[in-house]
């Protein structure tokens, strides 16, 4: 869905108020809406919290998504496959550059992963520029991953950047 003024408070009461009963009905949008993206995925892998903002927050949004989307397509979901090893500030007041930059490192693939040779659909809530999901594809295809694609909740649409 486009994250804008209509879809703010759904997308943000799932995030920061516990309203995580949503899951399942957003993964039905998802997979409906990101049929492409799923279809001959090997792995869904949500984009990783760092460990002290999910111990605040309690649960990472993009694994409850990426579960919901597994149980509802039967894709595996590899919920511990990408860690972030760095604490990286919020998002949501930098601009498109200082996202690169705030994320550029953050993000690796756990020791003993097998993902060589695999396609790999990255799921999170919410899509700005894209950088967080750059970042993650980077280091997924470091570690041998074929192909990355990218499927999140909602999406940023700038002006004259047209419909999602």
């Amino acid at each position: 869905m486009r994250y804008d003024p209509g879809s703010r408070g759904l997308v943000l009461a799932f995030k920061h108020a516990d309203r995580t009963q949503n899951a399942p009905a957003f993964a039905a949008w998802m997979s409906r809406a990101g049929a492409n993206v799923l279809d001959g995925a090997d792995l869904l892998v949500p984009v990783p919290l760092h460990w002290t903002r999910l111990v605040r927050r309690r649960f990472n949004q993009a694994a409850l998504l990426a579960r919901a989307l597994s149980k509802r397509t039967g894709i595996p979901f590899a919920p511990d496959l990408l860690a972030r090893v760095r604490m990286t500030r919020t998002q949501g007041d930098l601009t498109r550059t200082q996202r690169r930059i705030n994320v550029r490192g953050a993000f690796k693939v756990r020791r003993g992963a097998e993902i060589r040779g695999k396609t790999i659909a990255l799921i999170d809530d919410v899509m700005t520029t894209g950088a967080t999901f750059e970042a993650c594809a980077r280091a997924l295809r470091r570690a041998g991953a074929r192909e990355v694609r990218a499927l999140a909740l909602a999406r940023v649409v700038r002006p004259g950047e047209g419909t999602p």
